[in-house]
């Protein structure tokens, strides 16, 4: 501060007094700057999005390798690039090849099946899915350096949980219910349930009911290919039918 005070903007900044007064004290005087073998190292940006494309999952030290530069060099380039490292998410199962196929399949179908016939308007779907009351999650927390990380209990194995199922088209949810405690899905509450969705229908959507043909798509799970879901959808005017992987 004394020395800006005396000398204005032309003063040398603190850092770099520190620096000179380190190099003073181990005996080199000079006033030039060493001199530097070679230049900055430069990463061509096409081989570092080529590795970034093939394994998602490589970090900076990893490539580094394989280009023979730093790992900071790396992490200043992927920054510069606007890449960030996210967690992945989980996912129930990993998708093989022909049922990767079989989704391309099916889109395509039906895009086509929609120019010749639109019948997204006439689309019923619905599904049904085991909810948890208490679904915990993993939390970041900010802490000191020192402190030790918090703690979250994992959910019990064997934990209170309730299957709503739900349909609904384009408009919106059609007719919904949860499954009584202790009652699994079978083929005959499966039945129940087309029975009132049909009802419901009838009653909010009347002129898809009396039109041409309601588009019923359910994923193609044992339970919903089974013949006796088969009758009762071609008896209910469902019988339309999408199946899908999707």
């Amino acid at each position: 501060m004394k020395l800006y005070a005396v000398c204005g903007n032309e003063a040398l900044k603190e850092r770099r007094c520190q620096n000179w007064f380190a190099k003073f004290r181990s005996g080199d005087f000079s006033l030039k700057n060493a001199q530097r073998f070679g230049r900055p190292v430069e990463v061509d940006e096409t081989h570092i999005k080529a590795i970034i494309d093939s394994d998602r999952h490589s970090t900076t030290r990893e490539i580094a390798e394989k280009l023979n530069v730093s790992h900071t060099c790396i992490e200043k380039k992927l920054k510069q690039l606007g890449y960030v490292k996210k967690l992945d998410l989980w996912v129930p199962h990993s998708l093989k090849e022909i049922h990767s196929t079989q989704r391309i399949s099916i889109c395509d179908s039906l895009l086509k099946r929609n120019e010749i016939d639109p019948f997204l308007k006439r689309l019923i779907t619905g599904d049904q899915k085991w909810i948890v009351y208490n679904n915990v999650n993993g939390k970041r927390s900010w802490l000191m350096q020192d402190e030790p990380a918090q703690t979250t209990p994992k959910a019990e194995i064997h934990q209170e949980r309730i299957m709503p199922s739900v349909w609904w088209d384009y408009k919106g949810i059609l007719y919904f219910e949860f499954l009584p405690r202790n009652q699994t899905i079978n083929s005959n509450v499966y039945v129940q349930q087309l029975v009132k969705l049909s009802d419901t229908v009838q009653e909010k959507r009347p002129k898809l009911a009396n039109s041409k043909g309601i588009v019923f798509q359910h994923y193609n799970a044992k339970l919903h290919t089974s013949l006796v879901i088969r009758q009762k959808l071609l008896e209910l005017r469902l019988g339309c039918v999408v199946t899908s992987t999707i």
